[in-house]
């Protein structure tokens, strides 16, 4: 199952590519991560794994990618944003009342008191 936050567009598949490779624990990406120059304990792996990074450094995906014989992208699905998928009408914006363009001033009216 993928991992991601319900608000998140980003679905981490760490696991499922692990998977597909034959590795079942997370303690199978120790040796090959300090093969390849990376260095975590066995808590950050765990974490690694299991949720969503926050943060990642471009050495561990660069190494992960090399171990897994992968692609950022088997390990990174990005879902489109849904402000971007529906197109927005000129002058709309993303709150709900009207956009500025659309607000004109009211002219005054003037009337003189009766003599």
């Amino acid at each position: 199952m993928p991992t991601a936050a319900d608000d998140s567009p980003i679905t981490w598949q760490l696991r499922q590519v692990m998977a597909t490779a034959g590795m079942f624990h997370t303690t199978d990406l120790i040796d090959p991560l300090r093969e390849q120059g990376v260095s975590l304990s066995r808590e950050q792996i765990y974490r690694l794994v299991t949720k969503t990074p926050e943060r990642l450094n471009v050495e561990v995906l660069a190494a992960l990618c090399r171990i897994l014989d992968c692609t950022p992208n088997d390990l990174i699905d990005v879902a489109p944003a849904a402000a971007a998928r529906a197109p927005r009408a000129v002058g709309e914006t993303r709150s709900s009342g009207p956009a500025i363009g659309s607000l004109r001033p009211i002219p005054a009216k003037l009337h003189r008191p009766a003599d």
